[in-house]
């Protein structure tokens, strides 16, 4: 049966997950920002617009007591996002909404202000390349932007003729010097990154009558003017006096290749002076200590063919001079911390008193928060669990008393929603939220199987209602990308509730390769993806497969990215599943390797003759299975050729090639427009109505229609 609870025409769907247009309508919540009195949350909340065809984003203030409902603060065509607190309680935030004093000008992202007081948002400061992100000092009176100039421009204005120039004679050329070109969905340049402080400007009309909300207007100084390109894709923070900006910096090295240090500027200066710089290794800034004089860093060894990347937590002392030009000798000030914890943890935020730090890692199918406890004495420094429930959490702040945080939380069960944290116990509350949370048409359950050498392969099972030993669903193999990665948090991209909705069961393991089983669980598959991943996929199968409540006659694998070159494995590897869905897959590696945005890193990874090895389109002639053929032009990451070349050689070389009358079983789902993701909303309508016309004609024997929109 196609589908178990299917939504009747004119009607109210059971759950959000039996209609795609109620499914995408389903409010989305991002990033979280706390006031420095600890009064006002913000948060971003992205909902469907009136014609479905994009999402549209707002600014919500939530009560951090619970007590209030959320109330929107912003509302525009454009959205808003990104906002940041300042030291007196106003909000930052960048938007391309028309400014209301400048209706006629061209919609840039801008930078806004939303007074702490309340009242009208209005415009900073707007420049004809935008603003990406606001950064902001927590004890002084200090912000900070980072966005692009053109390469040649000398300053703003010359920016801005630069600019004028190229879209008035429709120049879009880039002339490159450097790797990367590319990354992700975006060309890069010719705009590069440049951190800018911003500061109050001279007001040529002081003087003059005007309003008490009068203020002069904001300027921007370059505090990375000779950066080039080596801002691209950096983590950057301020620190709590608004004196030093630390940021990872790009590293070029021969033959293309680069690693990240980490340096401080100066504000006042402009000088810039390199902290960390080991051959091998990248760093990158976490927060800073509430006294200024600890940073902390995130470190991370190159990869080898035959070693895995080790991340880990250090100490930074900044207490020093950080004003004089080339100054260096940071390692010596660098202590470890909690090295021998095996997880990668990411660092969200400090204690008020220094004491401790809050960080996140995952974790055995979960991210939880964890306390780093920080004693005089290193030997007593303790990693202790602080929330227990099997859930995800981003984007932790703490409150100025240090008893309690606020964080997004979600998991396979409920998407992203603010909480807070009782630091003392763990316990974490669901603040009143800007929508309720969905009901699934399901059940998840944890379940585990034995790899091959031993090894505990976990994997979360999502059942349909109904789902029983006398009507047993049939089962969709879930592969997740990276591959480091796990299956842990809720995603809107890859939601296996839409298909328990149909019927199906959703198996979404953690093998080889995963994180949040140790350091050794990654190396098991390190170099070599076809082995260990793929047995690891294998018994997590079977093992969902005993059980009574799940068909094992009627079974499909899917996966993207990664998971889609594991589909691809998997197709040439046995043809125990009735279909294969491969999206943004991998395919040849040693045609993808040279090809991707970041070659340099894949590159690292494996040999040419490892990439030979674990290739899956050498075993193309023993495929037997349908497979639906899924890829975004766009994709930089996994270029479209990865597609093409599988398409291609499916229908010439597979064992259901094309026919005499140039019929075939698989598939190819085409977006011109669409990256890896494939985000558009009625894009994404479209992915999920194929895969599950696939889906049911192949598992199912039933035939459904694909949506209406393909013209077919």
């Amino acid at each position: 049966m196609a589908n178990l609870n299917p939504a009747i025409p004119g009607e109210q769907p059971l759950t959000p997950f039996h209609d795609l247009d109620h499914y995408l309508a389903i409010p989305r919540v991002s990033g979280l920002a706390l006031s420095p009195d600890g009064r006002r949350l913000v948060t971003t909340v992205s909902t469907l617009n009136g014609k479905g065809t994009e999402f549209a984003t707002a600014l919500w203030e939530l009560d951090p007591t619970g007590e209030k409902q959320a109330r929107r603060i912003t509302r525009s065509a454009k959205g808003e996002a990104g906002a940041v607190f300042a030291a007196n309680g106003d909000v930052y935030f960048t938007s391309a909404r028309p400014d209301p004093e400048s209706p006629d000008g061209d919609p840039v992202k801008a930078l806004w202000l939303l007074p702490a007081g309340g009242g009208e948002a209005r415009v900073i400061l707007s420049r004809p390349g935008g603003v990406d992100k606001v950064l902001s000092a927590r004890d002084a009176d200090a912000t900070f932007v980072i966005a692009e100039i053109l390469a040649g421009s000398t300053d703003e204005d010359n920016d801005a003729e630069r600019r004028k120039a190229r879209k008035d004679n429709k120049v879009a050329a880039i002339l490159h010097s450097e790797y990367p070109v590319r990354y992700w969905d975006s060309d890069l340049g010719p705009g590069q990154p440049r951190i800018f402080a911003v500061d109050e400007g001279q007001d040529e009309e002081a003087g003059k009558p005007a309003t008490v909300d009068a203020a002069p207007p904001r300027v921007l100084r370059n505090l990375t003017p000779h950066a080039g390109p080596r801002l691209r894709e950096a983590e950057t923070v301020a620190s709590p006096d608004g004196r030093t900006i630390y940021t990872s910096y790009t590293r070029p090295l021969a033959k293309a290749e680069s690693r990240s240090v980490l340096v401080a500027v100066d504000v006042a200066s402009g000088n810039r002076n390199v902290l960390l710089d080991e051959e091998g290794m990248s760093y990158f800034p976490g927060p800073v200590s509430p006294d200024g004089n600890t940073l902390v860093v995130v470190s991370e060894s190159d990869t080898t063919p035959h070693q895995a990347p080790q991340v880990k937590l250090n100490l930074l002392d900044v207490s020093g001079r950080l004003d004089s030009p080339g100054q260096t000798g940071g390692a010596a000030r660098l202590t470890a911390l909690v090295h021998d914890w095996d997880r990668w943890a990411r660092p969200a935020a400090w204690l008020p008193d220094g004491s401790a730090l809050l960080v996140t890692a995952d974790d055995d199918g979960a991210s939880p928060v964890f306390r780093i406890s920080l004693p005089a004495s290193a030997a007593e420094v303790s990693v202790t669990r602080l929330t227990q429930d099997a859930a995800a959490y981003t984007d932790v702040v703490v409150s100025p008393e240090g008893r309690t945080a606020y964080a997004l939380r979600s998991s396979y069960a409920f998407p992203p929603e603010a909480v807070r944290i009782d630091l003392e116990t763990g316990e974490a509350t669901r603040l009143p939220a800007p929508a309720e949370r969905p009901a699934v048409p399901g059940r998840l359950e944890r379940l585990a199987a034995t790899a091959a050498d031993g090894a505990r392969v976990p994997a979360y099972l999502a059942l349909p209602e109904g789902a029983s030993a006398d009507a047993p669903a049939p089962m969709l193999l879930w592969i997740h990308g990276g591959p480091l990665g796990s299956w842990n948090a809720w995603t809107w991209r890859w939601n296996p509730w839409l298909l328990t909705a149909k019927g199906y069961a959703v198996l979404l393991p953690d093998p080889a390769l995963s994180t949040g089983y140790g350091q050794s669980y990654i190396q098991r598959g390190w170099g070599e993806w076809g082995k260990a991943p793929f047995t690891d996929l294998m018994a997590a199968t079977d093992a969902a497969e005993r059980r009574p409540d799940i068909d094992p006659t009627r079974t499909a694998a899917m996966g993207g990215s990664f998971g889609g070159y594991m589909a691809n494995w998997v197709a040439g590897h046995t043809d125990r599943f009735r279909a294969v869905v491969t999206h943004a897959s991998l395919w040849a590696l040693d045609q993808f390797g040279p090809t991707t945005d970041d070659s340099q890193y894949w590159l690292r990874e494996m040999t040419e003759e490892m990439a030979i090895e674990n290739s899956p389109h050498r075993h193309v002639e023993k495929i037997s299975t349908p497979m639906l053929v899924i890829h975004g032009d766009k994709d930089y990451r996994v270029p479209i050729g990865e597609g093409l070349r599988l398409w291609y050689e499916l229908l010439s070389k597979s064992q259901l090639a094309a026919d005499r009358d140039g019929q075939t079983p698989h598939r190819f789902l085409y977006f011109p427009d669409e990256n890896h993701w494939v985000l558009q909303p009625q894009h994404a309508k479209v992915w999920y109505g194929v895969v599950e016309s696939f889906l049911a004609k192949h598992v199912l024997d039933e035939e459904l229609p694909v949506p209406a929109e393909l013209g077919l």
